[in-house]
């Protein structure tokens, strides 16, 4: 955001797969054998604090933009913990999963100004629905701003009841494009309708328009916009160094996933998946149905995924080219070794906190939001010794 191409100590841990309602559950083996503050590599240092933070994008000079969920926009000065207040936000439709969502500078950001961010919104008859909007973001000599020249570029259709899965992450590709996840909104069937874009991950021009070379293009709107169907509540999306897109999804009970993601593909739910539904029901898992697309990774001890980068930087050497994924129920930060097509979790922190957004400094250096009420903002950089 501009998501930094982010995905020593190996500890062998075999895939774990717990509850996204549920707390870490002890019989998970990763969740025991998770690292501990005295065995971290890194120093966590608090920066600031949040009420209920979402997502974090790092601009061009250094300092970073901030995401309350009830709907603010902070601008923070990463060196003093300094917070100055963006106005020009939208209203949000907030309440359980929703309200302000991701932000995002745009890669051009120092020629354009442009600044994307995702919330949801209100429609008619108690509905909601995600929305992405662009706006010039102009900042003041004391750090505060505003957005001007706001358009909104994107919206889930249709939009439905309820206040959960709106997904709604950003990340620009290497091809300069804009990519959204648009979860299902705990409706299911939407996932593979393509007469809706809930359940998707969307590609869109950075001016919202469609690409030509979108795979459904020929079926017109909205399965235009459409790049890979059959998804859940994907709460990261992020690049490798070799151009290619992962994103991880809460799954059902017991179904947490990391999928790679492919041109026109479809990942099966809910028709198929490694979890099942929360009131008992089983789902076929994906060996069931070959002609769906597996997870890469499941974790059926869940760890309730939010925020995902793939690491680029120096600082931390032994990680470049891993994965770091928030755990919220698991209340870590999840490291995921890539090889080629394939991943594995390769370690797990105990951070004893939800951690809602994982980013990549400019320096290198990892930076976490918390979860929920006086959240912290941690820097973590290379433990001294």
């Amino acid at each position: 955001m501009p998501r930094p191409l982010l995905l020593s100590l190996a500890l062998a841990i075999t895939p774990a797969l717990f509850s996204t309602a549920c707390a870490a559950d002890p019989a998970d083996p990763a969740a025991e054998a998770a690292i501990k503050p005295a065995q971290w590599p890194f120093a966590a240092t608090e920066v600031a604090r949040f009420n209920e933070p979402w997502a974090m994008t790092f601009l061009p000079d250094g300092s970073l933009l901030v995401t309350e969920k009830a709907g603010k926009l902070l601008h923070v000065d990463p060196a003093s913990g300094k917070r100055s207040e963006i106005s020009g936000v939208p209203t949000v439709a907030y309440g359980g999963q929703g309200g302000f969502g991701d932000v995002l500078a745009h890669p051009q950001f120092t020629n354009n100004g442009w600044v994307y961010y995702s919330y949801a919104e209100d429609g008619q008859d108690d509905t909601r629905g995600a929305a992405v909007a662009r706006a010039r973001l102009v900042l003041a000599a004391d750090g505060s701003g505003q957005l001007s020249d706001a358009q909104v570029i994107w919206r889930q259709t249709p939009k439905v009841s309820g206040r959960g899965h709106y997904g709604h992450r950003l990340a620009f590709g290497p091809d300069g494009k804009l990519w959204i996840s648009s979860s299902e909104r705990q409706k299911f069937d939407p996932a593979q309708d393509m007469k809706t874009n809930l359940g998707k991950i969307i590609r869109l021009n950075d001016d919202g328009s469609v690409p030509a070379d979108n795979p459904f293009v020929a079926q017109g709107a909205p399965a235009d916009q459409v790049w890979s169907l059959g998804h859940r509540s994907v709460l990261g999306i992020a690049f490798d160094g070799n151009g290619k897109l992962w994103e991880h999804e809460m799954g059902p009970k017991g179904g947490d996933e990391l999928n790679l993601i492919q041109r026109g593909g479809n990942y099966g739910y809910p028709i198929v998946s490694n979890g099942d539904h929360y009131d008992g029901r089983p789902i076929p898992d994906h060996d069931t149905r070959p002609d769906f697309i597996a997870p890469v990774v499941t974790w059926r001890q869940v760890i309730s995924p939010a925020g995902f980068v793939i690491y680029n930087g120096a600082l931390f050497p032994q990680w470049k080219g891993s994965g770091f994924i928030g755990g919220l129920s698991s209340q870590s930060l999840v490291r995921v070794a890539f090889d080629g097509d394939t991943a594995h979790e390769a370690e797990r922190f105990d951070m004893g906190k939800r951690i809602r957004e994982v980013e990549q400094g400019p320096d290198g250096a990892l930076w976490l939001l918390e979860d929920g009420n006086n959240a912290r903002l941690l820097k973590l950089t290379p433990k001294a010794g």
